[in-house]
Parts: C-alpha cells; structure tokens; sequence
C-alpha cells in the first residue's frame, strides 16, 4: 500500500519486492563472511552487494515514479537473476532463501519494466 500518496500504487508489488530483495541481500551478504568457505564465495558476495544496491535505487525512483523506473528495474531484473544463480550455488539456508528473494523480484521488475513501457 502506498505511503502518502495513490502514484505508486500500480508498480506497489514491485517495490515491496525490491525492498523485502534488498534486505535479504544484505542480510545473506553478512552471514557469508561467517561462513568457513568466505573465500569461494567472493563472487556471490560481491553480487548480493550490486543486487543489494539496485533493488535500494530501483524502489527508491519508482516511489518518486521516475521516468526512469522502467529501465532501472530491467536491469534491475537482471542483477537479481544473476544474484539468484550465484545465490543458489550455494548450499545454506540463507544463500537459498536470498535467491528465492531475488527471483520474485527480478520477476516483479520484469513485469513492472513491459508494464511502464506499454503505457508509453
């Protein structure tokens, strides 16, 4: 449900979906530098961070309804589909969870891109 205004209430799930994305994110980047194995996963990490930091970018230009919000969540689709595959190479909870976490929003961002550019 939008905050103060009705602007964003088409594109709500889609901003829902980036924010619940960015904190798994952070929260999955921080419970694997606990992990023993830290240095096979410097390439997921270094991804939870990018995926972590456009989903934050992406809710934060289509709550102020940007022109740009269409194509920040495109790519923000495919920095979470990349996060997801790293995600998934691993074998804990959290890394499983965050991927879960990062494919409904990348599929979110995908809907709310074509949905934005077919109003145009």
């Amino acid at each position: 449900m939008p905050i103060v205004t009705n602007a964003t209430a088409s594109i709500q799930a889609c901003i829902d979906a980036c924010n619940a994305c960015m904190q798994a994110c952070e929260e999955c980047y921080t419970a694997c530098f606990n992990e023993p194995d830290v240095e096979a996963r410097i390439r997921c990490i270094r991804t939870l961070r990018d995926c972590a930091d456009i989903c934050s970018m992406s809710s934060q230009y289509m709550s102020r309804n940007s022109d740009f919000s269409a194509q920040l969540c495109a790519t923000c689709a495919t920095i979470c589909d990349s996060c997801a595959t790293e995600c998934s190479k691993m074998k804990d909870t959290h890394c499983q969870k965050c991927a879960d976490m990062c494919r409904k929003c990348a599929d979110e961002c995908r809907k709310m891109a074509s949905q934005s550019q077919a109003a145009r």
